[in-house]
């Protein structure tokens, strides 16, 4: 039986993820116009990084961490808390595509992650 080449190994495996993730917080901490998608965070960015480079481990295709520490992800479900709309997926989608065209050298792997990622950001809208 042969190794299936993932989506995680074809961006680069634990440290691009991590710069990935690393750089779109930062940017969410950062950048006037990630203010929507920072104000449905807690003041504290560090756990929602990381959760979410646990979660994108697993989306991925690599090692499941995010399952192995919280269980099943159940996204729309844990994102209730946080009234997302228009504005919060914009702000969010624009922290993780520009994370991604600085980290994330391959311009074919950008391109295969923009629309399941801009699937998944609209997947959490859940107000009007």
């Amino acid at each position: 039986m042969q190794d299936q080449t993932t989506l995680y190994d074809l961006l680069g495996g634990v440290d691009v993820l991590r710069r990935l993730t690393r750089r779109m917080y930062e940017l969410m901490a950062t950048d006037p116009r990630a203010a929507a998608a920072r104000a449905v965070h807690p003041p504290d960015l560090a756990g929602s990084e990381q959760k979410f480079f646990e979660f994108m481990s697993g989306w991925l295709g690599g090692p499941p961490l995010f399952v192995e520490k919280h269980g099943p992800p159940m996204l729309r479900r844990r994102h209730f808390v946080a009234q997302i709309g228009g504005p919060e997926i914009t702000a969010w989608l624009y922290c993780f595509e520009t994370a991604m065209e600085e980290t994330v050298q391959d311009h074919r792997m950008r391109a295969a992650l923009r629309e399941p990622i801009r699937r998944l950001a609209h997947h959490m809208h859940n107000k009007d």
